[in-house]
């Protein structure tokens, strides 16, 4: 969801650095053939995801769902010289796309994929991580939220996506509305979570961003 005018969004993108042609490419064949084409992060956000790591120039990222990879892709344009991904999605028919569009992106032996639950899977990761982009299912953010924190390095950076929840964080959540009533949990412990320093911005549908004291 946007928060601001089609015509300003428009604007904003024309007056910000052009994405590459990979992820143009990317996103062209994920709205022609995935379910769901608007869970991409778009350019202006794919943008800041890479504006962010360049500025960490990460050695090790971690991101909580793949979907068609275009958020890991702006995270490997920042990586440090031999840094790497690992990202993370349960949907094992976006795996060989995901790769191809990896591997044509000159980062593919960067990036490596992990299949299954990320609940499951985080705390064998053998790694500390400098960034972690959180953008899976929304019932379990706390839960990821509490299994990626003792992985991030001191002074790094957690990244949330899609805390606002297309304004309806601000509203009184219906009891059947699990997903809206755990982002607004979320929200609140996150801001006042001593571990971390945390911004929220209305960039898209909200990304929260924490820095791990």
């Amino acid at each position: 969801m946007e928060f601001i005018s089609e015509v300003l969004a428009d604007y904003v993108v024309a007056n910000s650095q052009s994405e590459p042609k990979i992820l143009t490419d990317l996103a062209r064949e994920t709205y022609q053939k995935v379910l769901l084409p608007r869970m991409l992060s778009g350019t202006l956000q794919g943008r800041f995801l890479s504006m962010l790591s360049k500025l960490i120039a990460p050695k090790r990222v971690l991101e909580i769902g793949t979907y068609t990879g275009y958020a890991t892709l702006c995270l490997a344009e920042g990586l440090a010289n031999g840094g790497e991904i690992d990202t993370i999605d349960k949907n094992e028919e976006l795996m060989d796309f995901q790769r191809k569009h990896f591997d044509r992106s000159g980062f593919g032996t960067q990036i490596h994929q992990h299949l299954g639950t990320a609940i499951d899977l985080i705390p064998n990761l053998k790694h500390n991580y400098d960034l972690v982009f959180l953008d899976a299912d929304k019932t379990n953010y706390l839960n990821y939220f509490e299994l990626v924190l003792p992985k991030t390095r001191s002074g790094g950076l957690i990244i949330s996506d899609n805390v606002l929840w297309s304004g309806k964080v601000t509203q009184k959540a219906d009891s059947k509305d699990k997903d809206t009533r755990v982002l607004q949990k979320f929200n609140e412990l996150v801001a006042n979570d001593p571990r971390v320093d945390s911004v929220l911005l209305p960039l898209r549908d909200g990304l929260t961003l924490s820095r791990v004291r």
